[in-house]
């Protein structure tokens, strides 16, 4: 998108850089891990500056293919012995603590509505709730985990509950957009995500978020079933 204050890009860049330096983290450091996903973020930032993200009137949506690979590939993971094995070695409290970078995302999706790149429907203005699991974040992470008081019923409700918050988010962003099948915000659809560097957050910060509360709730019931 044109026009765009800088200090928006910057905030963006600096979720991005800590969602996947956490994730690096949890993942003990992974190089493979920290290759893929710098060689599928090159690939999807060189994609979108292309413009072929903004070409909205096909069908099957375009857009499709930010969110579906690392989806695809998350769920492959728990079909797969060793892409279990992997998940099990990898550390809950950072990937609890990763959540923090909401609150980042949270502040450019309202910034980017006051500029009519997203409907205030996808803000915590709107129907986004989604801050709210980066605001505890911290202290789900420290009272769960270094000072631990908070139970794994508790552990895994919160999980839970946040990511419904983060498919309620997903499916309105969708829904929202210049697709065949947009049902909200046709005053103002949601047209950001279409373009760089935002196409990082449907294609990379929000699979990442999903894919750490999957292989915490995961882990959670395993604890609980011992």
């Amino acid at each position: 998108m044109e026009n765009l204050p800088i200090d928006i890009d910057i905030v963006f860049a600096l979720g991005v850089i800590v969602t996947l330096l956490l994730l690096y983290k949890a993942t003990h450091y992974s190089k493979p891990v920290m290759i893929i996903t710098l060689l599928w973020l090159v690939l999807q930032g060189a994609v979108s500056l292309s413009g072929f993200y903004t070409v909205t009137s096909v069908v099957p949506p375009r857009f499709a293919l930010l969110l579906m690979p690392p989806v695809v590939f998350i769920i492959a993971l728990f079909f797969i012995k060793r892409g279990r094995w992997a998940m099990d070695s990898f550390d809950v409290k950072i990937l609890t603590l990763l959540h923090v970078v909401r609150i980042l995302v949270e502040l450019v999706l309202y910034w980017l509505h006051l500029y009519k790149g997203i409907p205030q429907v996808m803000t915590f203005e709107g129907r986004n709730y989604d801050i709210l699991c980066g605001i505890t974040a911290p202290l789900v992470w420290y009272f769960g985990y270094v000072k631990p008081m908070l139970g794994k019923k508790v552990l895994l409700a919160w999980n839970v509950i946040c990511l419904l918050l983060l498919a309620n988010i997903v499916i309105t962003a969708v829904l929202s957009a210049p697709l065949p099948f947009q049902r909200f915000a046709f005053d103002e659809p949601s047209v950001a995500l279409f373009y760089f560097p935002f196409v990082w957050l449907p294609g990379f910060i929000v699979p990442t978020v999903f894919f750490a509360h999957l292989v915490t709730i995961r882990r959670l019931l395993k604890a609980k079933s011992n």
